[in-house]
């Protein structure tokens, strides 16, 4: 049963003061409240929630109002510190590899057809064929109404220069540069099976569903990286397919941790796997490295929170 929210507005001295009364420690209420007014007491509070007292119950861990002894309000914005610079190192991977998957789906798919994103004969038929029933539209239609509305709307100097010059549309190798995550994901779950492998191969892939899998995880990890919502302790909704033993060495260890394959450290492995083809002398995951080096230390918090097994730094991937 749902009940009406009554929760009153509270002035930025009143949420200091619940802080307090909670057991918070705040040694300097103006910087504090300079936080409040910049981040918002509801964003910190996801930074703020590891630090609060529990006890067991009867239906299971309860967490309570009050704060753990020794928790203070700089150990919230040192996390959430963490977590912004955490965010923009992955932003910066997955830039690196939507680009270039880009790049491969429309060298590979246009070898075939120019146009091949619009051609459904080149794409899988569970793309073409199966009906959504959100929209009652295949999910390739979908795609593509959604595609040509941004194509639409695009000012970009080479959508305006073609569209100036040529009729529509627009050969896949200038499309792909107007998709995003989101696009790309979606499309290339929908690439006939022969062509998403060799995409996969590329990378050492084994399977193509493992690729497309790790693009979609990718996708939604990139849609909490530009919504400026936490990370660090996150299980990813759509998580990334873990291979077989054996299949792509590399990952093995990931085989049987189940806590890393369902919090962000699968996600960041199969990202540093894949810029090893990409960018072989990346210090992307140095930089990481440096990063977690970095993790604060404050009570009721530890790094493997993040799903980073212990000495992970130390594996084959990341040497």
């Amino acid at each position: 049963m749902t009940v009406p929210y009554t929760k009153p507005y509270l002035t930025l001295d009143q949420q200091v003061a619940l802080l307090q009364g909670r057991g918070m420690g705040i040694q300097d209420v103006l910087k504090a409240k300079h936080y409040l007014q910049r981040l918002g007491y509801y964003r910190l509070s996801g930074y703020w929630y590891p630090f609060r007292q529990s006890r067991i119950e009867a239906t299971g861990a309860a967490v309570l109002d009050n704060f753990r002894a020794g928790t203070e309000f700089s150990h919230a914005v040192d996390l959430y510190v963490f977590d912004k610079k955490l965010r923009l190192l992955m932003m910066d991977a997955l830039e690196r590899i939507e680009v270039a998957i880009r790049v491969d789906v429309s060298s590979v798919l246009g070898v075939r057809d120019p146009f091949a994103h619009r051609n459904p004969a080149l794409l899988h038929g569970n793309f073409t064929k199966k009906i959504d029933p959100k929209t009652n539209n295949t999910y390739y239609i979908d795609w593509r109404r959604r595609f040509d509305e941004l194509a639409a709307r695009s000012k970009e100097d080479f959508v305006v220069h073609f569209k100036n010059k040529y009729s529509d549309p627009l050969p896949i190798w200038v499309a792909t540069e107007l998709w995003d995550y989101g696009l790309l994901s979606r499309f290339l779950s929908g690439v006939s099976h022969n062509d998403l492998s060799t995409i996969a191969a590329r990378y050492g892939v084994p399977r193509p569903d493992l690729l497309a899998s790790w693009v979609r995880s990718m996708n939604h990890v990139r849609n909490i990286c530009a919504h400026h919502s936490r990370l660090w302790n996150r299980s990813p909704s759509d998580q990334p397919r873990v291979p077989r033993r054996g299949e792509i060495p590399m990952l093995d260890h990931l085989v049987a941790d189940h806590y890393a394959q369902v919090h962000i450290y699968a996600v960041a492995a199969v990202m540093q796997y894949v810029l090893r083809t990409i960018n072989p002398s990346s210090q992307w995951k140095q930089r990481l490295k440096d990063h977690f080096a970095t993790f604060p230390t404050a009570p009721g918090i530890n790094v493997g929170q993040t799903g980073f097994p212990p000495d992970w730094e130390n594996l084959p991937l990341w040497s």
